[in-house]
């Protein structure tokens, strides 16, 4: 099933109605109360825009059961979007797919003006995000929640969206939509706050980030290619199978690798 709520504009979305939260009373929001309360501490702590975000993918990874990859899209005056802070490079690359094909949660909640809601139970076999459906199952990823965030009044008005991703079917449920709303809504507040930023500034951080992860991911591929005697895109296959089944960061693994290899004996990756 594949679900987008929000306000009606030029996107190629049918079926748009206004999003709330379920209201039969049996979401289990009240242990969320303590967390959302530490949350609230760090966000006011952050001083710049990509603090708050990096704040805010970090709580939502661990605040939603269902979650395996958070991000947070941003759309710059131009129309054009990027991903200025994720919890995995996969993140990322997903993000991509959906800007590059110009489909996908991301872009159609970041894309909808107000309170809105992109959501699929199951991205193999969805016919509304044709490109991006089948390339997200392909790399493992089966549902997702995308949740738009409220632009601020003031310049550089933020528009974006934060996804969470999950590699089961039916992953993310009624409740952990709910939740995203409210962790959208805590993160545009914390937005309004903190020092305006420049697009220029967020599209420079992220691209110094996504440098930084492929930088590292190369040299353990390149480990992988001598060690396995493979070559790249099966190696990064192998450490993405490998950062699933660990359930670690990609990136991290990667960095654990160039710097303990000749010590390292991790199943899927030893020789």
């Amino acid at each position: 099933m594949v679900t987008v709520q929000g306000q009606d504009d030029s996107a190629e979305v049918s079926s748009l109605t206004s999003y709330r939260p379920d209201s039969g009373g049996d979401s289990p929001l009240e242990p969320l109360a303590l967390q959302l309360t530490e949350l609230t501490h760090a966000l006011l702590d952050s001083t710049t825009v990509v603090g708050v975000l990096d704040r805010i993918v970090t709580a939502t990874r661990l605040v939603i059961p269902g979650a395996d990859l958070v991000s947070v899209t941003l759309r710059g005056p131009g129309g054009q979007y990027y991903t200025p802070a994720e919890t995995d490079p996969v993140a990322d690359e997903l993000d991509q797919l959906q800007y590059e094909h110009e489909e996908g949660p991301c872009v159609d909640a970041a894309r909808i003006p107000g309170p809105a809601l992109a959501v699929a139970d199951d991205l193999s076999s969805q016919q509304l995000w044709p490109k991006f459906g089948p390339a997200a199952a392909e790399r493992g990823y089966l549902s997702i929640i995308a949740t738009a965030l409220l632009p601020d009044s003031r310049p550089p008005q933020l528009v974006g969206a934060l996804n969470v991703y999950s590699r089961k079917r039916f992953g993310l449920t009624s409740t952990d939509r709910d939740v995203a709303l409210l962790l959208a809504t805590h993160a545009s507040l914390a937005l309004a706050n903190v020092q305006a930023s420049s697009t220029a500034a967020l599209q420079a951080a992220h691209l110094r980030r996504a440098i930084e992860s492929r930088d590292i991911i190369g040299q353990a591929k390149g480990i992988l290619m001598n060690r396995r005697g493979v070559g790249s895109d099966e190696a990064f296959a192998i450490l993405r199978r490998v950062s699933q089944d660990l359930n670690v960061k990609l990136a991290d693994l990667a960095r654990t690798l160039t710097v303990r290899h000749t010590e390292l004996d991790v199943p899927g990756i030893g020789s």
